[in-house]
């Protein structure tokens, strides 16, 4: 009989799979990094407990084209600062990717908040533009010049914050046994990335929000900007599960994952398939 495809992997073929992809060779993405001071309060809002504000209200937009043989990956972060149990880091609100392989594994594995969406990074001499859309609608700009080159930074470690969660498929009875609209209890992740980078160069420009019923970003709006950059980087990643987090508390937060919060109660219509 031929290979049935759907079939069950072996044991070697699932250990041949985890060893190659542990021994990918270092990526290596361009990307325009654009970073501001927004409202206090309007940042504390965003950040579901256990997270809680830092000292100062930033917020940093990652904008990258990433060179995969075969296979170029736009990918963008819209982040907060956030703070836990001593650690500060950043809590990404929305990650575009334009391609469903970078959105599933993020958003299954980690719990990363990504969706299908257009990325763009452009350069013409000096001029550079970087944007993030989604719904025909690009509610990110970066726009402005290459004013020179930066000092190239040391590896460095940052830290980034997820909550990974499976809405419940009956509230009534859900599996996390309070009724609070979740399968299990959920989790807060944090993801470490070591990051080295071999060009950096700074941008005079400005950051453009705008209106998003999608993407609501235009409410963290630009009081003082702080840098822009372009560069070159690569990273790696691990995440951890540093503790279950309290399902009620969060629940009002969930809404943040999805372009409508209803489509978590939506299931398929009867003889559906």
């Amino acid at each position: 009989m031929a290979r049935v495809r759907y079939g069950a992997r072996t044991g070697a073929e699932i250990a041949a799979a985890r060893t190659a992809s542990a021994q990918l060779p270092d990526i290596w993405s361009t990307g325009v990094v654009a970073v501001w001071e927004s409202d206090p309060d309007a940042v504390a809002a965003v950040l579901p407990p256990p997270l809680k504000p830092t000292g100062r209200p930033l917020v940093r937009v990652n904008i990258s084209k990433v060179d995969l043989p075969g296979y170029p990956l736009g990918a963008g972060s819209f982040a907060v600062a956030a703070a836990h149990d001593g650690v500060e880091g950043w809590y990404p609100l929305v990650m575009p990717m334009t391609h469903e392989r970078a959105l599933v594994g993020g958003r299954e594995v980690f719990g990363e908040p990504k969706k299908l969406g257009e990325v763009t990074v452009e350069r013409e001499g000096l001029v550079v533009r970087a944007a993030l859309a989604r719904h025909g609608i690009e509610f990110v700009e970066v726009r402005g010049a290459v004013s020179g080159p930066l000092p190239l930074p040391e590896p460095t470690r940052k830290t980034d914050f997820y909550f990974k969660f499976l809405p419940a498929v009956d509230d009534s009875g859900d599996n996390s046994g309070d009724g609070s609209g979740f399968d299990a209890g959920p989790v807060l992740v944090h993801c470490v990335r070591n990051e080295k980078v071999r060009k950096l160069e700074r941008i005079t420009g400005d950051v453009v929000l705008r209106e998003s019923m999608y993407d609501p970003v235009a409410d963290l709006p630009v009081r003082e900007l702080v840098a822009i950059t372009i560069g070159e980087k690569t990273t790696d990643q691990k995440g951890t599960v540093v503790e279950r987090v309290d399902p009620r508390a969060l629940l009002p937060y969930i809404h943040q994952r999805y372009d409508d919060p209803r489509q978590i109660h939506d299931g398929p219509p009867q003889g559906s398939v």
